[in-house]
């Protein structure tokens, strides 16, 4: 933008010609400047916390939990991901909104989520196959406050999802496959495998599978005709649709395109998505793959799943499967979002009927 500082000056009269110079000046310096500003406030960073750099003023009760968990397991890191973004906006996007054709979250459909869980704008109307309903304003806070997650039991939401070759290990793989439709050790040794050479945590592909598809599967595990040949997708990718049979449909034809017409295919093909379309974008948690509040590309459309319950339900599975093989307390690293204007108490649970 083109500024013409000579007709601004001619405009203000009665000022002394050197008093005129130096409001020029300072108009100039702030134009410069504002972009400079601008710029930094928008660029996230992530930093390593040592114990002392958090501002428990700006970020209330972070600090006291961080600090908590650190001292129960000195071999764990954790990175602090400012995110620039305001947690009311933040909430604002990840709620219901007239405009989208299907919500950006949903609970399941039962006694369990019902009451303050369920969108009062969408009240008992389903999605999917019929199973799922409109997640509230009050269940999204619940489950994206990280107050909420930086506890034993949730905190692996936000393990970085790296592969750690002394943690991750083949029986650690089969004792959690164990009489599921991944139960073999050539499937546990390419999970094994394909998580080394791509750098991602083996055990979450693992929690990943059977959260997708459950302990004993599905059509798609366990092979689905489509164009006369048998094609798998355990992951899901492209299952989308109102209706068991276009579900299914949609999802095979992305398999059949990919040619997965075996199931380790089909895992090796699945983790190389999660790969590129997730992980290398800096969505490395479980969390971050439900929320996408990175800025790298259109924040809140890159969402591996509507379904708000299940960064927690993979987390339970992704530490039992580390308590089980005595692994816990490796070296982890966790990353923990911050938010401006959080609020000072952390959100509450909602409540069911």
């Amino acid at each position: 933008m083109k500024i013409n500082f000579n007709a601004i000056l001619k405009k203000i009269k009665y000022i002394p010609r050197e008093t005129k110079i130096l409001i020029a000046i300072i108009l100039l310096v702030i134009i410069i400047a504002t972009p400079i500003i601008i710029t930094n406030l928008s660029k996230q960073k992530l930093v390593t916390y040592d114990g002392t750099n958090l501002d428990d003023t700006r970020y209330p009760k972070y600090k006291e939990l961080i600090d908590e968990l650190k001292e129960k397991h000195p071999n764990w890191t954790f990175t602090l991901l400012y995110t620039k973004l305001d947690w009311n906006s933040v909430i604002r996007h990840e709620d219901h909104s007239d405009t989208r054709t299907s919500p950006l979250n949903l609970v399941p459909y039962s006694s369990n989520y019902s009451g303050e869980w369920q969108c009062e704008k969408d009240k008992d109307k389903t999605y999917d196959t019929g199973d799922w309903v409109c997640a509230s304003t009050k269940a999204i806070e619940y489950r994206m406050d990280p107050r909420n997650i930086i506890n034993d039991e949730r905190i692996f939401q936000f393990k970085e999802l790296t592969f750690n070759e002394d943690a991750q290990t083949v029986q650690g793989i089969m004792g959690r496959t164990d009489d599921s439709f991944l139960e073999g050790e050539s499937i546990a040794n390419a999970i094994l495998e394909a998580g080394k050479n791509a750098d991602i945590d083996a055990y979450f592909i693992v929690s990943r599978l059977i959260q997708e598809q459950g302990k004993s599967g599905t059509k798609l595990s366990r092979g689905y005709e489509y164009n006369g040949k048998v094609v798998y997708n355990p992951f899901n990718i492209a299952a989308s649709g109102n209706s068991t049979s276009t579900i299914l449909e949609n999802a095979a034809e992305y398999a059949y395109s990919q040619n997965w017409d075996t199931l380790e295919k089909a895992i090796l093909g699945g983790i190389d998505f999660l790969n590129t379309k997730y992980i290398s974008k800096g969505q490395s948690t479980l969390y971050l793959q439900k929320f996408d509040i990175i800025k790298k590309d259109k924040l809140y459309t890159n969402q591996y799943m509507q379904n708000l319950i299940a960064p927690g339900s993979e987390a339970v599975m992704l530490l039992n499967q580390y308590e089980e093989s005595n692994t816990v307390d490796s070296e982890f690293n966790f990353i923990i979002p911050l938010y401006e204007n959080m609020p000072e108490e952390i959100c509450e649970e909602p409540k069911t009927e």
